[in-house]
């Protein structure tokens, strides 16, 4: 495949123009509070990432927003989201798509995320425990893929689960320079790529072999 890298828009009108519609209902729909611990309990209503333990946080309600806007999520989609954290992001996308797999590498946490949703009523929501870099390849392909940590490059295994005609949104970067919030498009025969703007997440785990 031949890869295109478009220049990046304006970064207020990016975040704008991703921030809206169904996307923000599904996620004023989605009580933020549910997802974080008691001692942070009192800033769900603030836009800034929240600490959820274990060196994972939450995003703030506009990226997480932004990210799912870029999808352009559909009733019928099925997504693969990179990284469960507490549910919160897989919560969202639930209200808008068929069905989300969500990988997450720390086991406690995929547990605790799993009945968190399930308690929640987020029955299309499926956790599992295993390497986000490697995907789901027996649930493939997936019509979206969201990668909420930062990768130095896409994941080959994702790009080969992504559908022609889907849409995968990843940061790409290193954990301690700048990191750009990708958005891959997959066609038929190219990968359109296209920075939306600079973020700042937790590095991609990885299991050890």
């Amino acid at each position: 495949m031949i890869a295109r890298r478009e220049s990046p828009r304006s970064r207020s009108k990016q975040v704008s123009a991703l921030a809206s519609g169904r996307v923000w209902r599904a996620l004023e729909a989605v009580n933020r509070r549910d997802f974080v611990p008691d001692e942070v309990a009192d800033q769900v209503g603030e836009d800034h990432a929240l600490p959820i333990g274990r060196g994972q946080t939450i995003s703030q309600p506009s990226l997480v927003a932004a990210m799912t806007d870029a999808i352009q999520p559909r009733p019928t989609d099925r997504v693969l989201e990179i990284g469960a954290g507490s549910g919160f992001h897989a919560a969202v996308l639930a209200r808008l798509v068929h069905k989300v797999y969500s990988i997450e590498i720390d086991p406690q946490a995929a547990e605790e995320a799993s009945k968190r949703l399930q308690r929640l009523g987020y029955k299309n929501v499926e956790v599992r425990v295993g390497d986000g870099y490697e995907g789901l390849i027996e649930e493939a392909p997936f019509d979206a893929i969201v990668v909420t940590a930062a990768a130095k490059d896409v994941p080959p295994p994702l790009m080969n689960q992504l559908k022609v005609g889907g849409r995968m949104i990843i940061p790409i970067g290193t954990p301690f320079g700048p990191q750009e919030l990708t958005l891959i498009e997959k066609h038929e025969r190219s990968v359109t790529t296209r920075p939306l703007m600079p973020v700042r997440f937790v590095s991609f785990r990885r299991h050890l072999v």
